[in-house]
């Protein structure tokens, strides 16, 4: 391509980095470029809430104008800012790769509680101008208040240091990519499976005009198709809501072997709890087709939900069920026993690492009063163990949670963390010993049986519709005497507990997460 070609970007200085980066991925291919920057309506108007803008794409309209008038070649937008359709003879020509689509939550220091789920302090104010993020956060904390936060990126956080608010949500990928210093907050980094992003978040779009056919075939080399196909997942099913940026929609897929795997949050309002679903899919089309019929109003949901432990009726497990007018029999059909009621002092002290792969070893370990190292980090499995670690005054160094119901490659990637130091497990008299196994030879483990577990008996039978057992000793002592009755539909927290109906031939579900959020999304994807 002879031609210089002219990028449209806005101005702020995450705008100008995404412009001078493809601007300098076309140098490397060839291309000369520079850059014209252009105010959008988004900009100029700072002190409305984003949802009281008129129509859509009000960070990218006046770019597209520009684009169709021809005094532009291409424009570069935040590919979450971009409606679903695109003008009349606009395309996008090419996504770059995605930057990491987590969420920040950067809290002013004098606001933390690390005893709290998202280390924020109770009634916390957290600025925010995302409904998205309000809904799901809202749903995570209820006792939080929000207030509407605008701005580009240096002015939000400058509010957050002028204490206007107790903490803001930002995306980590701006924050990345300007590598903006933020070391005198508190950062608590929410992964996409927890708090679910907007669609394509974290990707750049290239749009250019149609008609330039020479031009989209020269942005060819800077087009990750993989990206490109992941976020159509997204898209579709924003375009099915036919939701804007500022709609309570969040959506995340990746691919994970020969499957997509994909996540959903939808509410009414901000204010509304919302409904998050977890599917997978071997074509993505479908995929999205399937997220949206979830959500459909005539979709079969279960009446009644029976599960092998107590549930708190504020837990999120059970706002979620009772949402729907869902009814939960919470039992649990074992009993649980401390064995041990001392801890070696000099043991303790030269452990490197704990790693927890339940809510029941934290609990019993930390029972024991223990007195830990300095230098001792601290592991665990899921986000449920996250969150009990955090009653102790302890947050996780490891978490497995990204992994999802993965338990060998979470012990993997653990094993490559702790590789030749001291490890200690708190465990289960009866644990199956998945992370011991995976630990090297180089690698000193410390076993430490601090419960065991004794059945129940006499267990009564369940009329719910949907059965979720807890733990493989939960599965033993409730088909001891019972039965599955027809149309019953069963869910396993673990591995562990699925082996055991791999063994009576019953079919189950598995959550992606082994917590609360995993099981509500469970049984919101269960097929009928």
């Amino acid at each position: 391509m002879n031609r210089k070609l002219i990028i449209g970007t806005r101005g702020s200085v995450l705008a100008m980095w995404q412009a001078n980066f493809v601007k300098d991925r076309l140098a490397e291919i060839g291309i000369e470029a520079e850059l014209k920057v252009i105010k959008t309506q988004g900009d100029i108007i700072q002190h409305l809430r984003l949802d009281k803008l008129e129509g859509k794409g009000f960070f990218t309209k006046e770019l597209e104008e520009e684009l169709l008038s021809g005094t532009i070649d291409l424009a570069v937008h935040s590919h979450k800012d971009l409606p679903t359709v695109n003008p009349p003879g606009l395309i996008i020509a090419a996504v770059s790769e995605r930057e990491d689509p987590a969420e920040l939550l950067i809290i002013h220091k004098d606001c933390v509680d690390i005893k709290k789920r998202l280390s924020l302090k109770h009634n916390a104010t957290v600025g925010t101008s995302s409904n998205r993020r309000k809904a799901q956060i809202s749903a995570l904390r209820p006792d939080l208040e929000f207030d509407d936060l605008r701005g580009n990126l240096q002015t939000r956080i400058q509010k957050l240091r002028d204490e206007q608010y107790d903490a803001i949500v930002l995306a980590k990928a701006g924050i990345s990519r300007i590598e903006m210093d933020i070391t005198d907050f508190h950062v608590e980094e929410i992964p996409p499976v927890e708090i679910i992003p907007a669609p394509a978040q974290g990707v750049l779009a290239i749009q250019i005009r149609e008609v330039d056919r020479e031009l989209f075939e020269a942005l060819q080399p800077l087009n990750n198709e993989e990206v490109a196909k992941t976020i159509s997942v997204e898209r579709l099913v924003l375009n099915k809501f036919d939701a804007g940026c500022h709609a309570p929609l969040g959506c995340y897929c990746r691919k994970s072997g020969d499957e997509y795997e994909a996540w959903a949050s939808i509410a009414e309002t901000s204010e509304d709890f919302p409904d998050r679903v977890y599917l997978r899919d071997t074509d993505a089309t479908r995929l999205a087709e399937r997220i949206f019929n979830k959500y459909a109003k005539d979709r079969k949901l279960p009446q009644s939900v029976f599960i092998s432990r107590e549930v708190d009726e504020n837990s999120y497990f059970a706002r979620a069920m009772a949402k729907h007018n869902i009814t939960i029999e919470g039992r649990s059909l074992i009993k649980i026993f401390p064995i041990i009621n001392k801890l070696d002092p000099f043991i303790l002290k030269h452990v490197d690492w704990i790693i927890f792969s339940s809510k029941n070893g934290i609990e019993h370990f930390f029972n024991l009063e223990p007195r830990l190292s300095k230098k001792t980090k601290i592991g665990v499995i899921g986000r449920g163990s996250e969150e009990i670690l955090r009653k102790y005054d302890r947050v996780a160094d490891f978490s497995g949670d990204s992994e999802g119901i993965n338990m060998e490659e979470i012990a993997k990637k653990f094993a490559e963390l702790a590789n030749g130091g001291t490890v200690l497990i708190p465990r289960a008299k009866e644990s199956l010993e998945t992370i011991q196994k995976a630990l090297s030879p180089e690698t000193k483990i410390i076993n430490i049986p601090v419960y065991e577990t004794v059945l129940e008996e006499n267990v009564d039978p369940s009329n719910a519709e949907v059965l979720v057992f807890t733990s493989p000793s939960n599965v033993e002592a409730y088909f001891a005497d019972n039965l599955l009755e027809p149309g019953q539909k069963v869910i396993c927290i673990g591995r562990s507990t699925g082996a055991k109906f791999d063994e009576m031939n019953v079919p189950y579900t598995l959550p992606y997460s082994p917590d609360e959020i995993g099981l509500s999304e469970a049984v919101f994807g269960l097929e009928y």
